[in-house]
């Protein structure tokens, strides 16, 4: 089977790599040189633990190449995957289509044969519908099927979710469509993930409804914790208590700073718009948006305090810039919010992340970078964890705050022991442990 992967970004480059990693033959077609000249050697130009090996296998194997030109491979493909980006429209909050919409335009000249065209981004109801229309419009002569294949990766094992997915979910109509996409997942299904065919608008909704539930438990358990700290509570002791009901489950109750990434943020935001274009709203989902924006907020209030109520003339330590651990995704990070009110706060900021840097330079301008934990602490009059990468877990406490200048630790992700903070001779706060 032949695929062509439209798009070389996250999404995108995973699945290449993942499919092609089942013997299937793809070409992966993307438009921007410098990206294009790291595929080429091997390198992936997004941080995603284990994908440098994934690609370069595939590539001596010869089932995996990239390319610029986009006629070759969708010519000789069975199917083609739109695998652009849909970031959120400035001004309404909309997933911006524009990408998706300029493929079909490209790619439309060079069908040949019947081709299943699928998108893989992330697209609101209905859109395969207008694929379906543009195309006709284009070349009422193809022999397509657009499909919906909505893609459930998490950054930092997005290879393992993709290879052991708890579902593979394909929206069609078309049954010749139906075929082939059994054929192409044929390598999950024998290994007993179940691939779900549904039509187009359940698939394309599902994804959206899906994220938006994970932001819902996420904002949930960010306002538990702030009850929890009001009565004495310890919200990782609550968050155990009812994660053991199956009913609920215990992903993503873990309390932080709020979440951010590529996708729950304008995901939300889509289906919050579009909900309300059909009358029908979404009040809970609304309210997760507004809580999430909020708590990003309250960090920086809660940084403030630790270091004495004011900030003016202060520094202030801070560990993990990225969203989340094991990516270099700042993708509507929390970071980008607490960072710069600190700076306007008067604080200066010394920030240090394993893998964030390269990206966040130009997004939080004025950040004094360094090289470690230890150096980020180095004259800090507050320290703040944001993002929980493994390597922050095993610092040495005691030589953390030989370094500062203050005694203030404020965890938000409750990665250390209390007592051992407080041994430390920190002034420790985190999030929802009473």
């Amino acid at each position: 089977m032949k695929i062509c992967m439209i798009g070389a970004g996250y999404v995108g480059l995973v699945s290449a790599a993942c499919f092609s990693e089942f013997g299937w033959t793809v070409t992966c077609v993307d438009k921007d040189p410098a990206r294009l000249a790291d595929l080429h050697a091997g390198r992936s130009p997004i941080y995603e633990p284990g994908l440098d090996d994934l690609m370069q296998r595939n590539m001596r194997a010869g089932r995996l190449k990239f390319s610029d030109d986009l006629g070759p491979a969708v010519r000789e493909a069975d199917v083609v995957f739109l695998a652009v980006g849909t970031p959120m429209r400035r001004g309404d909050g909309y997933a911006d289509l524009s990408y998706v919409f300029a493929a079909v335009e490209e790619l439309a000249p060079f069908l040949e044969g019947f081709t299943v065209i699928t998108t893989k981004s992330t697209v609101p109801v209905s859109t395969s519908r207008e694929i379906e229309k543009r195309l006709k419009d284009l070349r009422p002569d193809a022999d397509a099927a657009i499909c919906s294949n909505p893609e459930f990766l998490r950054e930092g094992s997005a290879i393992q979710d993709f290879t052991h997915p708890d579902r593979v979910l394909v929206g069609t109509d078309s049954a010749k469509a139906r075929e082939v996409m059994e054929r192409l997942y044929k390598p999950l299904a024998l290994r007993g993930s179940p691939v779900m065919f549904v039509s187009r608008e359940s698939a394309e909704l599902a994804k959206y409804a899906a994220n938006a539930f994970l932001a819902l438990k996420i904002s949930f358990i960010n306002e538990i914790a702030d009850l929890c700290e009001e009565v004495g509570a310890d919200v990782q002791e609550v968050a155990s208590a009812i994660g053991k009901d199956r009913r609920i489950g215990d992903k993503f109750l873990h309390p932080g700073p709020g979440y951010g990434g590529s996708c729950f943020p304008k995901d939300v935001s889509a289906l919050i718009r579009t909900a309300r274009e059909n009358k029908s709203p979404v009040s809970i989902i609304e309210q997760v948006e507004r809580v999430n924006h909020e708590r990003k907020i309250a960090m920086a209030g809660r940084i403030e305090a630790a270091a004495g109520g004011t900030l003016r003339g202060k520094t202030i330590a801070i560990l993990g810039v990225t969203f989340k651990p094991n990516t270099d995704d700042m993708r509507d990070a929390p970071s980008l919010v607490i960072i710069p009110m600190l700076q306007e706060r008067g604080a200066i900021v010394r920030a240090f992340d394993p893998q964030g840097q390269k990206h966040a330079e130009a997004m939080l301008p004025g950040v004094v970078w360094c090289e470690s934990a230890l150096d980020a602490a180095d004259g800090a009059h507050a320290l703040a964890v944001v993002t929980e990468w493994n390597e922050f877990r095993a610092l040495d406490l005691d030589a953390v705050k030989s370094k500062m200048a203050g005694n203030a630790l404020i965890d938000m992700r409750n990665i250390f022991q209390k007592q051992a903070a407080r041994a430390a001779g920190f002034n420790y706060s985190s999030i929802g442990r009473g």
